[in-house]
């Protein structure tokens, strides 16, 4: 789809997911590192592959200039500078169009490039908090939770590829470059754009309930989402409407051919049951039998039986159970590329299946760092 698109990639992790999602679509993506940078960790080596590493030291006079060359040429710089530090100058919109005036670039930063916050610095943490997220994680009588994975990374640079590929389709009709400015404070935002919404309609704050979702019921009742089950965590809830009706109809059938006790659940009439005016004792009674009921069942269990029974509800995947996962294998989404250090490892392949087809990772490049194989003729 974007074969043809020369990227630069100078970015940090908060961009990095951003040149991996153009290179998984087709662009030729440039990984422009400091020099001794170090690619033997497994973020770097997720995130980048299918990217040309190139050592370049964009501040230096010498690296300047090289970077100027290839900008010239490129479609796309995606860089991560703070307003106010040596980098954002080199990647100054209006110096880098005055080069090349088609040229996209995606400037990301922890607050955006204007505001009273532009300059600050703001680590995963801190844009976990700034953003909310945090708020809305952990148990209700415990404090703040942090993902432990960095979260707000991923999901800026996703969303600086969403403003990379709407910048390129406006340039595509009018021939222009221009600035895509990414806040990883209103990137991580967007991923709980619900909880801003109980404040704008009903002025409630949402907090965080664990294992446990609020702001279903007018009561306050709160409904159990992860159910712990022999081998781990399911993840279920209960519905209302048509769609919950038959789920739920299909679990209570389930449970009572299981031979399972049913307690409440054997006289709910669920074509009346409105789960927004649901008192909380009532919910409890009803989700303690099938607490119990999940309890007993395996993860691989529930999957099977609950797909054959057309009920909602889907193990909790962990890590492993990904990389064994049979639905990723029959769609040929693991694929191997060769690394940094010349060895062949198992990656996540793109994304998207384009056409039938799933767009083959390229390994690493290193012996392009000293003129960037296949730009050589742009560039010249």
């Amino acid at each position: 789809m974007l074969e043809g698109r020369l990227v630069l990639d100078c970015s940090d992790r908060s961009g990095w997911l951003a040149g991996r999602i153009l290179a998984d679509l087709g662009a030729e993506v440039i990984k422009l590192d400091a020099p001794h940078t170090d690619r033997s960790d497994p973020g770097w080596q997720a995130y980048n592959i299918g990217k040309r590493p190139l050592d370049l030291d964009v501040t230096s006079e010498a690296g300047g200039r090289r970077f100027d060359e290839l900008a010239a040429a490129a479609d796309m710089v995606i860089a991560c500078c703070r307003p106010g530090t040596a980098r954002a100058a080199v990647f100054d919109y209006d110096r880098l169009a005055a080069l090349n005036p088609r040229l996209i670039v995606v400037a990301i930063s922890p607050f955006g490039l204007s505001g009273p916050r532009a300059r600050w610095k703001a680590s995963d943490i801190e844009l976990m908090a700034a953003a909310g997220a945090m708020s809305l994680a952990g148990e209700a009588d415990g404090p703040p939770q942090r993902v432990s994975v960095p979260q707000s990374y991923p999901w800026t640079g996703a969303q600086a590829a969403v403003g990379a590929l709407i910048a390129l389709n406006e340039r595509n009709l009018s021939g222009r470059g221009q600035l895509v400015d990414v806040s990883g404070q209103a990137s991580v935002t967007l991923a709980l754009a619900h909880a801003p919404t109980f404040w704008d309609i009903e002025r409630k704050e949402p907090m965080r309930a664990g294992a446990y979702l609020t702001g279903r019921s007018v009561t306050g009742a709160r409904y159990r989402v992860f159910w712990p089950c022999r081998d781990g965590y399911l993840n279920f809830i209960l519905y209302g409407g048509s769609v919950g009706r038959r789920t739920n109809e299909a679990l209570v059938l389930w449970m009572s051919q299981a031979r399972a006790e049913l307690g409440p659940l054997a006289e709910i009439d669920w074509s009346r049951f409105d789960p927004t005016l649901a008192q909380q004792t009532e919910i409890d009674a009803i989700e303690a039998p099938m607490l119990a009921f999940f309890e007993k069942l395996t993860k691989r269990e529930f999957l099977e039986e609950a797909h054959r029974r057309g009920i909602l509800g889907y193990p909790v995947a962990t890590v492993a159970d990904i990389a064994l996962d049979p639905q990723l294998e029959a769609r040929g989404f693991w694929q191997f590329a060769r690394g940094s250090d010349g060895a062949m490892r198992r990656h996540c392949g793109s994304f998207a299946v384009i056409d039938g087809m799933r767009p083959p990772l390229r390994g690493y490049c290193l012996e392009a760092a000293g003129g960037a194989s296949g730009t050589r003729d742009k560039v010249a």
